[in-house]
């Protein structure tokens, strides 16, 4: 925010003082895999809007649903009631993760998913008379959101101490490393409540290996924690399947969807329960102390059943592989064509780039800010990621959309090596 410019009276999420109110950085509406701005601006969107928009912006069906609904229901809840639309989303997601789950719980958001299922595993473990398994054990450089049960699970430093996050029920292992995990058991096994994994790692787009994967299913045998898949990025189709936990040996006991779940339209999560870990539940009688006003609402459950319809349609997760595969020819021509291009990593319509600086080392963090807006400049929207960018774009891309991207993407780059070689910018900002 310039000095002669005073504050307005939104105050953005992780936005910082100085970029707040610029007009460059307003959103007006959004359609397809556009988005426009108050600058006048028309963008490409390669983000789906945080992960969200699997099927992009503007889907009409989606709409419609959630206009009727509100008009014939308005607001009904799922505390201490139900409603007759969330029942139907209920069975919905049910059948579309398979004969493992049996029960779902709606939340509001990926950040409040992660607290409600820190409380079932919990819950869980003391119905069962094993009251002092209340440790949950995440991964480091996970995002759980910023809630305080999903900030103090989040793996990465965000702050945590300065805002009294309590994380003395959780610990940290390093992804793709089961050693540390068996170890961390071997120790702690009769007090972990639960292993809560992102089947890819949303900071830096990391896919656990079929190797780790075996070794979580092997432990939890082992040790009867509940193993939690954090679908809120993966699901709808964002890796290949329409959940990336599909494609393991076998299912985990819990699994959280978010995002693409209504299509990014409504503040909605979540959590599918297995019919093991529900019957717990029933079989002692107990209540879960949990529950959110705007959970399972008539408008977030026909959202959630429209959304379901219009990935079968469009048949959306058969589209989303296609586009992979055109993203892993384009994505390794950069690396091979840049140098400072290092790395692509990631699955699906999933990925991440790595960059590099003049020096050959990998991009100062604080560099990436500006490697973001060179791009958006060159006409695209892409997220910063660990010493690079992140891209997840919508499974309805076309070809030709993709080849857009890459050719913004490029020239973004290109934009920005050229004023660092002009301004003589060193690693981190600092000029030479």
């Amino acid at each position: 925010m310039s000095a002669d410019r005073a504050p307005a009276a939104l105050w953005p999420s992780l936005l910082a003082p100085e970029q707040q109110g610029d007009d460059a950085l307003c959103a007006v509406s959004a359609e397809g895999v556009r988005v426009r701005f108050a600058d006048g601006r028309e963008l490409l969107c390669a983000t789906s809007g945080l992960w969200n928009t699997n099927l992009g912006y503007g889907n009409r069906a989606i709409a419609d649903a959630v206009a009727a609904a509100v008009r014939d229901a308005s607001y009904l809840s799922v505390f201490r009631y139900e409603n007759s639309y969330a029942r139907r989303a209920a069975d919905a997601l049910v059948e579309l993760c398979g004969d493992t789950y049996g029960r779902v719980l709606f939340s509001t958001s990926g950040g409040a998913a992660n607290d409600l299922v820190m409380k079932v595993a919990r819950l869980y473990h003391a119905l069962r008379g094993n009251a002092r398994r209340k440790v949950v054990v995440g991964l480091r450089g996970s995002y759980h959101g910023l809630t305080y049960g999903g900030f103090a699970l989040t793996g990465d430093d965000l702050g945590q101490g300065v805002y009294g996050v309590d994380q003395r029920l959780v610990r940290h292992v390093t992804p793709n490393d089961p050693d540390e995990l068996a170890t961390l058991l071997g120790r702690q096994g009769g007090q972990i409540a639960a292993v809560v994994v992102e089947p890819v790692l949303g900071s830096g787009a990391i896919p656990l290996t079929d190797a780790y994967v075996s070794a979580l299913l092997r432990l939890r045998d082992e040790y009867g924690f509940l193993l939690v898949a954090d679908e809120v990025a993966t699901g709808f189709g964002r890796t290949g399947s329409f959940f990336a936990s599909q494609r393991w040996p076998r299912m985990p006991d819990l699994l959280i969807a978010s995002k693409g779940l209504t299509n990014g339209t409504m503040p909605a999560a979540a959590v599918v329960v297995s019919t093991e870990v529900a019957e717990v539940f029933t079989a002692s009688g107990a209540v879960l102390a949990h529950g959110e006003t705007q959970a399972g609402t008539p408008a977030t459950c026909a959202a959630i059943l429209a959304t379901i319809d219009e990935m079968r349609r469009l048949d959306a997760v058969a589209a989303g592989r296609r586009l992979s595969a055109l993203l892993d020819t384009g994505l390794d021509r950069l690396v091979a064509e840049r140098p400072d291009v290092t790395e692509a990593t990631g699955v699906g319509c999933f990925r991440a780039l790595r960059l590099s600086g003049p020096d050959g080392l990998p991009l100062p963090q604080t560099e990436v800010p500006a490697v973001v807006a060179a791009i958006r400049a060159a006409g695209a929207i892409v997220h910063p990621g660990p010493h690079g960018i992140q891209l997840f774009p919508a499974l309805t891309y076309t070809p030709d959309e993709l080849t857009e991207l890459l050719d913004r993407i490029r020239a973004g780059l290109s934009a920005h090596a050229a004023r660092a070689a002009t301004s003589g910018a060193a690693p981190g900002g600092a000029t030479a």
